[in-house]
């Protein structure tokens, strides 16, 4: 059967059905591709917030508290795994690489809940083969703390203190000259 011979309303709704296929396609795979960070009531900035780990064999653990950096409004957490075998981690089918290459895996990744387990998956390279490890992290939204907006404060601390200990030994050279006339 030609095509031409179809009817007029025939050839519209056959028309009208693939683009419909082929928007559901769309807007069903960019969804699904993405990981969405939550959003936030805090100022851009970086934070701290301290974070549970639960799954996996038991043997890797997580530094916590994490890392927080709030851009946009949005919540990313840095995770550093007690180990450097860990080659990658999904978020909602979202695949986050390492931050660097040395020393222990360390990734950043949007916190999709607080207080509200949150699966990950962990992909590490220590076994024979790769494995992927389902683990589950939970963001406690009462441990949040902002790091320290002051440029320079351990500079500046660490210059109050020498000032403060070279003051006492001349403080205590003067005294050991004066007890010596």
């Amino acid at each position: 059967m030609k095509l031409s011979n179809l009817s007029q309303p025939i050839k519209r709704l056959c028309i009208s059905w693939l683009l419909v296929v082929c928007f559901v396609s769309i807007a069903s795979f960019s969804v699904a591709a993405s990981a969405e960070a939550v959003q936030v009531d805090l100022q851009d900035g970086e934070y701290t917030v301290e974070v549970t780990l639960e799954g996996g064999s038991g043997r890797a653990t997580i530094v916590s508290p994490a890392g927080l950096t709030i851009r946009e409004g949005k919540a990313y957490a840095r995770i550093e795994w007690s180990s450097s075998n860990y080659d990658y981690m999904k978020v909602e089918d979202e695949i986050f690489k390492p931050l660097q290459q040395d020393g222990n895996s360390t990734f950043e990744i949007p916190v999709t809940a607080f207080d509200t387990p949150m699966t990950v998956i962990g992909d590490t390279t220590a076994m024979s083969t790769p494995h992927e490890v389902e683990y589950i992290f939970t963001f406690d939204s009462d441990s949040i703390t902002q790091v320290s907006k002051i440029p320079g404060m351990a500079f500046a601390g660490g210059a109050i203190l020498v000032l403060v200990v070279a003051i006492i030994i001349l403080f205590l050279n003067h005294k050991k000259r004066s007890q010596g006339k």
